[in-house]
């Protein structure tokens, strides 16, 4: 299965109350990435939700069969971003000093993404892989299964 293209996907609107960040939930990079947005967004303008779980399939495409080309995604309920797209938008939407990383959409976009496929198609081994981190749905929380 080839990586989905092109980075942005326009797909018909789905309402979902807030935006929704997918990561892959086996990889100690990403969950470190999670973590922290559990401190920044404290307001919790996102929706958290691991590539393995139910409400990725329900919303994205099928996942490359390469983990290695698996990529964080953006879904705002009108659009799908991933990789270096998905980053930009939401530090676009945290606001604040993150604002800051989105001075890096000037760049080429083949740029952009060379270096996240560089990270993501090395992040088992740079960071180690994890048992699928799993949210607990008792508690209030912007974890989805």
């Amino acid at each position: 299965m080839a990586q989905r293209s092109p980075q942005t996907q326009p797909i018909m609107s789905i309402e979902i109350d807030k935006p929704i960040i997918f990561f892959d939930g086996e990889c100690n990079l990403c969950n470190g990435f999670v973590d922290l947005m559990l401190k920044i967004d404290t307001a919790q303008i996102f929706h958290l939700a691991p590539l393995q779980g139910e409400t990725a399939q329900r919303y994205l495409p099928p996942l490359p069969k390469r983990r290695e080309d698996w990529a964080i995604a953006y879904f705002d309920g009108a659009n799908i971003s991933y990789g270096s797209d998905a980053c930009l938008a939401i530090c676009q939407r945290l606001g604040g000093p993150w604002q800051l990383f989105t001075l890096a959409r000037p760049l080429p976009q083949n740029f952009r993404d060379w270096l996240y496929r560089l990270v993501a198609t090395n992040r088992y081994r740079w960071f180690g892989q994890r048992t699928c981190r799993t949210p607990d749905l008792t508690k209030p929380s912007p974890f989805l299964p």
